[in-house]
């Protein structure tokens, strides 16, 4: 007879074995301390460190008219949606969230769905299994959800060289001019940091009559003159005919959505089985999100004092000798290779430093390319930047013998 748990106990043993398995640390987050936070030790002492990986970029999630907002809207509309959108879930600040994005994306309309994973999934997925022909062109770069939506739809994929330009062409010259395509990418890839060359890939994609779906997650709220995105700053938001962003990151709520067309959302609207059938996101959420994003984009300084952190944090890590990829983004990986050395090193700096970083470990990249992300956030202030750098230098040049595998592994990225 088959052994269900024993099998699936064993799976499970092989990825404690490789370094891989995932733990997860309670984090008691503190909306007036952050980026300070507190958790329990083995021995249930309660301790504070420094988030150094969370995706509230702009500390939205903080912010004290978000906050207001979501209370409010709670208090008038209830904690939940009560359905799924065609059926009660469709209330007044879902609609005005929608219209907010497609303006701010300068699209003709949006789409919101439970994340930005959804989004990617349904909508990739939809498209293909309704247009049997299409052949998807994604970057090699391109992230879990992009990956499975394509898998999704049965349709025939080409993976291109990441960022490869000349790969790229190569691979649209080998299909029929005539015959339906997509290329696939992201405008910010989320542990590289590397940016996309847009502008280029766009118009290989016209020139070869390819469809364009952009990933922005990690772009929105951060770049161009109303934060709408990579997209934006280069003045290419009607140049792309899908756009996949979150509310989760530099928004700072929860969520994400797809802005294209009138007609592209209307089929996945219609056709899109993951947002047929899933319950809507909170009314409040909405209200939350569409106050956040009104702030973004009339308050300037938010985003100037972030990009000001970003370059302070990469001057301490230079002074400080540590080694880190260089990028055009706000992304700052440090490689440490070895699975089992990456988590150890995390473990160092949490309860020997109070410094709280991610191992990046397979799946999440392949093996050997192990690294340490690290998100600065628009509260990050100078000694929690020099606190860092010293950490790092000290953890990783320093020779710190403390056994640290007694005490349990912090949470690999998503």
């Amino acid at each position: 007879m088959f052994d269900y748990n024993e099998y699936l106990s064993s799976k499970l043993q092989q990825l404690k074995e490789a370094g891989s398995y995932r733990y997860f640390l309670e984090v008691n987050k503190s909306a007036q301390h952050f980026p300070h936070f507190y958790y329990g030790n083995d021995e249930g002492v309660q301790r504070s460190a420094i988030n150094w990986c969370s995706n509230d970029y702009l500390c939205m999630s903080t912010h004290e008219d978000v906050i207001a907002k979501l209370s409010f809207t709670s208090h008038r509309s209830g904690a939940g949606s009560g359905g799924t959108r065609n059926i009660s879930g469709t209330t007044i600040h879902h609609r005005e969230l929608e219209q907010t994005l497609a303006s701010w994306h300068e699209k003709e309309s949006a789409l919101l769905f439970a994340g930005a994973y959804l989004a990617n999934v349904t909508a990739l997925q939809t498209i293909g299994r309704h247009i049997p022909e299409l052949v998807f062109i994604s970057d090699e770069g391109n992230h879990a959800s992009m990956i499975e939506g394509i898998r999704a739809s049965g349709n025939n994929k080409i993976i291109f060289r990441h960022n490869d330009l000349a790969h790229l062409e190569e691979v649209l010259q080998s299909l029929p001019l005539e015959s339906p395509k997509l290329v696939a990418f992201e405008s910010i890839y989320s542990i590289t940091g590397t940016v996309a060359p847009l502008k280029e890939i766009i118009a290989l994609a016209k020139k070869y009559n390819a469809l364009t779906y952009v990933d922005e997650v990690h772009a929105v709220g951060l770049y161009g003159d109303t934060g709408a995105g990579m997209l934006r700053q280069l003045g290419l938001q009607n140049e792309v005919d899908v756009i996949n962003g979150t509310l989760s990151k530099a928004i700072g709520v929860f969520g994400g959505y797809i802005a294209a067309s009138r007609t592209i959302v209307d089929f996945i609207r219609s056709y899109g089985s993951g947002f047929i059938f899933t319950t809507s996101i909170p009314p409040a959420i909405c209200s939350a999100a569409n106050k956040s994003i009104q702030v973004i984009q009339e308050d300037k300084s938010i985003r100037r004092d972030f990009h000001t952190n970003v370059q302070q944090l990469r001057a301490a890590l230079q002074q400080a000798g540590i080694e880190f990829r260089i990028n055009d983004s706000h992304i700052t990986s440090v490689p440490v290779a070895g699975a089992q050395h990456c988590r150890e090193v995390a473990l160092q700096l949490l309860h020997g430093q109070g410094v709280y970083l991610q191992p990046i470990n397979y799946p999440t990249v392949p093996k050997g390319e192990e690294c340490l992300r690290i998100i600065i956030t628009a509260k990050h202030q100078p000694k929690h930047i020099n606190h860092l750098a010293h950490s790092l230098q000290k953890v990783l040049h320093g020779g710190d013998t403390t056994d640290w595998k007694k005490f349990p592994a912090v949470s690999v990225a998503d």
